[in-house]
């Protein structure tokens, strides 16, 4: 997957893949994303009270996901089930069966094989009908990596966004003076983004294996050893954050890593994650007169035993429409 490549490789299909992102590609899934916003949010409200986070939360960053990729609504909830079955297989409150779990990640792997040849066949208005078709002086995109990408865009591209979601909320409701001034104040939004996204950190690390002796802040570290950097930590240094500990909406210069910090491996898809979390909140706190917890939030178990995401799995949330 591209988030296990490095090098020449690893720029080459970052630069192929980029391209499937044109500015009207762009613009058009900024619409897109505040259309199920509204849809999502005006379905919760009538219920008053639901799960957060598989109710509301989920939905608006898989539905998109599936926009980029072109994927028939028909297939959706096939598509989403197998996910997060995939992501919660581990929680203990969310069984699945050990006969099935060994099964799901080549069933999505699987599926994209699938989807990309219908796309390659016949091409549609979305971002996997490109890809398929963009090439560079080595050719197209392979059907391995294209199915490693439709792998990675379904499974990291939607947790990632539903765990900033929750946790943002969560945040806001634990400090309603903050989520008042949001409400009164949508000028607010941009920074209330950024710092939902450093506090939540939806990624916790990502691991590197030492390719040759060096040393890091005085620390002799080993060809051959495995690093891990914390994004969550990394968030809040206090060498560079003012009151790291603190949720502050009006936070300034908030060049948080929980998109990677810059370099080669910064997160393609920020742009569009900054999108979805400000144009939910602006549709949430615009539909909603009083919100508040229905129960205690759960984090779970993700990332197939390995700690990878920090995600709240159930959160209850009631409602009352503005």
């Amino acid at each position: 997957m591209l988030t296990d490549m490095d090098g020449a490789p690893h720029i080459r299909q970052r630069k192929l893949i980029s391209s499937g992102f044109t500015p009207r590609m762009t613009r058009r899934l900024e619409e897109l994303a505040r259309k199920w916003a509204i849809s999502i949010i005006e379905d919760a409200l009538a219920r008053e009270t639901v799960e957060f986070v598989q109710d509301v939360a989920y939905k608006l960053p898989m539905h998109m996901i599936a926009d980029i990729l072109g994927i028939p609504k028909a297939d959706r909830d096939w598509l989403f089930t197998q996910t997060n079955d995939l992501l919660l297989c581990l929680d203990p409150e969310h069984p699945v069966p050990e006969s099935a779990r060994q099964g799901i990640a080549a069933q999505i792997f699987g599926y994209g094989h699938k989807i990309a040849a219908q796309k390659r066949a016949n091409p549609e208005d979305d971002v996997l009908s490109l890809l398929v078709t963009v090439e560079d002086e080595r050719g197209p995109l392979n059907d391995l990596e294209l199915d490693a990408f439709f792998m990675l865009l379904t499974v990291a591209g939607s947790e990632t966004t539903r765990n900033a979601i929750s946790a943002g909320l969560k945040q806001l409701l634990a400090e309603p003076d903050q989520l008042d001034a949001l409400k009164k104040d949508p000028s607010l939004m941009k920074s209330a983004t950024e710092e939902i996204i450093r506090w939540s950190s939806p990624v916790a690390y990502f691991k590197r294996t030492v390719a040759h002796d060096t040393t890091v802040a005085g620390v002799p570290i080993a060809q051959g050893d495995r690093v891990t950097l914390w994004y969550p930590s990394g968030n809040r240094d206090a060498a560079f954050f003012e009151d790291p500990f603190r949720f502050d909406i009006r936070r300034k210069n908030n060049e948080h890593m929980a998109f990677g910090g810059g370099g080669p491996h910064f997160c393609l898809g920020a742009h569009l994650a900054r999108r979805e979390i400000t144009i939910f909140f602006e549709e949430l706190l615009k539909r909603t007169s009083h919100i508040e917890l229905a129960g205690e939030p759960r984090y779970s178990v993700l990332g197939i035993g390995n700690p990878i995401l920090v995600s709240i799995g159930k959160m209850p949330v009631r409602l009352k429409a503005a």
